[in-house]
């Protein structure tokens, strides 16, 4: 019984490892173009954003930027932006994108 219990413990562990969602930088752009492109400028072949926004290059620099921080801000964002339908892993896919821009 014990043996069974360990092989099902070791199943369960290892399929939870591989099924675990890594984040999308790829995705990440894409949602960004749908959601984030009217007013931020996203990319540099980005014609026109808002002035009164950062740059997603610039959100990247901050020193105190993180992919975990951004990903928390977008699902309770700032109330000056509009309210988006992401959820986790669409919000941790955007700020995997962000910190790609990180130089």
């Amino acid at each position: 019984m014990r043996a069974l219990l360990i092989r099902v413990l070791a199943v369960a562990a290892a399929t939870t490892a591989s099924t675990a969602w890594a984040a999308d930088a790829d995705h990440g752009a894409d949602l960004a173009r749908r959601w984030c492109a009217s007013c931020h400028l996203i990319e540099g072949m980005q014609k026109q954003a808002s002035a009164d926004v950062p740059p997603f290059s610039q959100i990247a620099q901050r020193a105190d930027f993180t992919p975990e921080k951004v990903a928390f801000f977008l699902l309770d964002p700032h109330p000056k932006m509009p309210s988006f339908p992401l959820n986790r892993l669409e919000a941790a896919d955007i700020a995997a994108y962000i910190g790609s821009l990180r130089k």
